[in-house]
């Protein structure tokens, strides 16, 4: 009687070599780790917006938003939207014959104003200034509007004065044009 031995390989054919098949295997495992990693990120940026719309996140927002960063001659020369001062501003800026929509703005916060015009072209400027303090000017680069840095007031009273000049031989149809405020001037 003869037996055979699984020893010979020659009588069995070899076994395959464990091949990456496309329907399963490691493919599925990716699949699987790249959806529960996408969960996981899902579940993450649930939980920190859920955060922010609490309460608590709520006033966390506003104390990372809302509070100025610069009260005071601290402000000085600043941008008024990187610091937080914009947050409370209020605005001057006259209805009628304001051929720039020209506009003073105010933040008691930060106890500053700067200028912005609206309505101007490239290479006019707007400036702001402070009677006994300082000036800012601002130009246009592209676009039609522009804002000045920030000028300290202080906390107390205040003359400021803004104005839009047009770039000599630009593309703007008004002349210079100034407003005046006060701490007492009517802002909205």
């Amino acid at each position: 009687m003869t037996t055979s031995s699984n020893s010979d390989n020659s009588a069995t054919p070899p076994e395959p070599e464990s091949q990456p098949s496309t329907r399963g295997g490691q493919n599925r495992r990716n699949r699987l780790s790249g959806a529960t990693k996408l969960a996981y990120a899902v579940a993450i940026v649930g939980a920190v917006a859920a955060a922010f719309v609490t309460p608590l996140g709520d006033h966390l927002m506003k104390g990372f938003l809302e509070e100025p960063t610069c009260p005071g001659e601290a402000c000085e020369g600043k941008n008024p939207q990187n610091q937080g001062c914009g947050e409370d501003a209020r605005t001057y800026k006259p209805a009628v014959g304001n051929p720039a929509l020209l506009q003073l703005r105010y933040s008691e916060d930060c106890q500053a104003v700067w200028a912005r015009v609206e309505r101007g072209s490239p290479g006019d400027l707007v400036t702001a200034e402070v009677t006994g303090g300082t000036k800012r000017t601002a130009q246009i680069e592209y676009g039609d509007d522009k804002f000045t840095g920030m000028v300290s007031v202080g906390d107390g009273e205040f003359q400021v004065t803004a104005c839009a000049v047009p770039k000599a031989g630009g593309e703007s149809t008004y002349e210079r044009y100034c407003i005046h405020a006060t701490e007492a001037t009517a802002w909205r």
